[in-house]
């Protein structure tokens, strides 16, 4: 017989960087009283099969008002945006009152979701990479691109001369998933926003992401350099499809967008 259920806890299903349903990137956000164990919070992700799932504890240290953690259907990873962004939504949604919350993550730091206007914006570390070979993904990926850069973050950049060129990619994500769990970004000068971009993480679970905040930290220190500003327009060209904003301001790259909840319920484990 199988083990009764235990918990039942609150379940938001989240479109994040979105401004209708069945756009954006999904993320799933769930509210727990304590931390069960890991397993139970992997088995949970892959029942959800969104690319990441957010779980949140009250935070007890002082550090911030909320421990946040994520999953993928198959590992814990070190930092999501969207997925942040989508709990930011939820908990500014329970208490508009408040103007931001703030997340303490075990890998990333405390990062900051707030209002700003109509949307809501999300401080993550900006993420600085180097030029660099990347040998083993650049034929996976199935074009050469103009420039490869990197961070020992395993954040990797592949700068394309223009929008057609990424739009037209087809990775061998098989080839990619064996690299290990890094993420593969390839971005161009956009047609209608300041930058285009496509991300692919096989081998975190992930063959192509919808809309990447984790990357877009990359990309706005990548592009702010690149186009002598602080802030441009990114377009993240999936099969959903994101539209964000990109902003720095010393070590932080804000990213704007909005959110919209498409289902909320009881989650039971």
């Amino acid at each position: 017989m199988p083990a009764p259920a235990t918990q039942t806890v609150p379940y938001w299903h989240v479109d994040a960087f979105a401004d209708r349903p069945f756009a954006g990137n999904q993320a799933a956000v769930m509210i727990l009283e304590d931390w069960p164990e890991d397993t139970v919070l992997q088995a949970i992700g892959a029942e959800n099969m969104f690319a990441e799932t957010a779980f949140l504890v009250r935070d007890e240290t002082g550090e911030a008002d909320w421990e946040l953690r994520w999953f993928t259907p198959t590992s814990e990873i070190r930092l999501c945006g969207h997925a942040t962004l989508a709990s930011g939504h939820v908990l500014l949604g329970l208490e508009p009152e408040l103007e931001q919350v703030t997340f303490r993550t075990r890998q990333a730091g405390v990062l900051v979701v707030r209002r700003e206007g109509d949307v809501l914006s999300l401080g993550l570390p900006a993420i600085a990479t180097e030029p660099a070979e990347v040998a083993a993904a650049v034929p996976l990926l199935g074009a050469e691109p103009v420039e490869t850069w990197r961070s020992p973050l395993g954040y990797n950049v592949f700068l394309y001369p223009d929008e057609a060129a990424v739009r037209a990619l087809v990775p061998d994500m098989r080839g990619l998933e064996a690299l290990g769990d890094d993420q593969f970004i390839v971005t161009a000068p956009g047609s209608e926003t300041d930058v285009v971009s496509r991300v692919f993480v096989p081998g975190g679970g992930v063959d192509e992401d919808s809309v990447t905040g984790s990357a877009h930290a990359v990309l706005t220190a990548f592009w702010t350099r690149r186009l002598g500003r602080e802030s441009f327009t990114a377009y993240q060209a999936s099969q959903r499809g994101g539209l964000l904003t990109c902003r720095i301001e010393g070590d932080v790259a804000w990213l704007g967008g909005p959110c919209v909840t498409v289902v909320e319920g009881r989650f039971t484990f």
